[in-house]
């Protein structure tokens, strides 16, 4: 008994920190190479699952190959790619923390062992412990734009990253084309310019603005939500987010389609109102403005009602 026990103290202090060596080596290998590790199933038990293990690893489990159809994977691998390279080229670059991932394709043995149906999906595996409720990042909620990401592995691994995004030519490109459309039509026209005093140009740009800025465009803008999300078991999609402090970017298109037809139904009703027009005119017209103002403004309320949950007003519609 006592040779089993001086043996296997042996092994547990001599191994342990050999194979730890061994495995962060590897892992610093594989970073060098690239800054996102891509994982089957005998890696993720080897290097996440089996211990000993001193470092945390961030996996994103996803479905890239094309006959998945994931388009969310892809948008959502561009920001995980933009995320892990500003921490392999930043001075927050430490062998506490690896970024990994695990296509469905290559290791599908680890998405059923971890009785895992949807993709992509984050997951924070700690250096010690089993992952927590708080470890799977909510990607319906917060979007998955690195930045958001950044700060998600900040609060699990106190791993602070700068998102260093590569530099787009193509936003400044586009408005560089825009300036010069709009000088060259302003030179053209540079003995009428009457146009830029109508009121009816501006008054449609403020409108345009408005109903763009109300129907959550900005917080597509800063949260990088996904357009839409298909259920994995039933292949339902849907366009509208169950929760009031998430969206889709289809939910705010929704939205603007049905403003947009709130204030042409206003537009029509003004019209009818104060316009010279015959009679029978001006009747097509308020009947039409009506109906796009309480069928459209019944939609939005039933938006609202599905996602604030209790609300108490319906209208038309429940």
């Amino acid at each position: 008994k006592t040779k089993k026990r001086v043996i296997v103290s042996f092994l547990l202090f001599t191994w342990p920190g050999t194979l730890l060596s061994e495995k962060v080596g590897q892992l610093m290998d594989w970073t060098g190479k690239r800054s996102v590790i891509r994982m089957n199933g005998e890696k993720f038990r080897r290097f996440v699952k089996a211990p000993p293990r001193n470092y945390s690893v961030i996996i994103m489990f996803t479905a890239l190959q094309p006959q998945r159809q994931c388009g969310v994977c892809k948008q959502a691998d561009e920001e995980y790619q933009i995320l892990a390279n500003s921490w392999r080229y930043s001075n927050a670059f430490t062998n506490r923390v690896f970024f990994a991932t695990v296509d469905f394709d290559e290791g599908s043995d680890v998405f059923q062992m971890l009785n895992m149906n949807s993709a992509p999906t984050f997951i924070h595996f700690p250096a010690k412990g089993k992952p927590k409720k708080s470890d799977t990042y909510e990607l319906q909620v917060r979007g998955f734009a690195a930045e958001q990401l950044a700060r998600w592995v900040g609060d699990r691994t106190d791993v602070q990253i700068r998102v260093i995004r590569p530099p787009n030519y193509a936003g400044p490109l586009m408005l560089g084309f825009l300036l010069a459309v709009i000088g060259g039509l302003a030179y053209l026209r540079r003995n009428n310019l009457e146009f830029l005093y109508n009121r009816n140009v501006w008054a449609f740009s403020a409108l345009c603005f408005c109903l763009i800025m109300t129907s959550g465009q900005m917080w597509n803008h800063i949260r990088g939500p996904p357009y839409a999300h298909k259920n994995p078991n039933t292949g339902q999609v849907s366009y509208i987010h169950g929760s009031s402090q998430a969206q889709f970017v289809a939910e705010t298109h929704i939205v603007l389609l049905f403003n947009c037809a709130v204030t042409l139904g206003m537009v029509l009703l003004h019209e009818a109102a104060t316009s010279d027009m015959d009679i029978g005119k001006r009747k097509i017209m308020c009947i039409g403005g009506i109906c796009l103002v309480m069928l459209f403004f019944s939609w939005l309320l039933s938006i609202f009602r599905a996602k604030y949950h209790g609300y108490p007003y319906s209208f038309l519609m429940s």
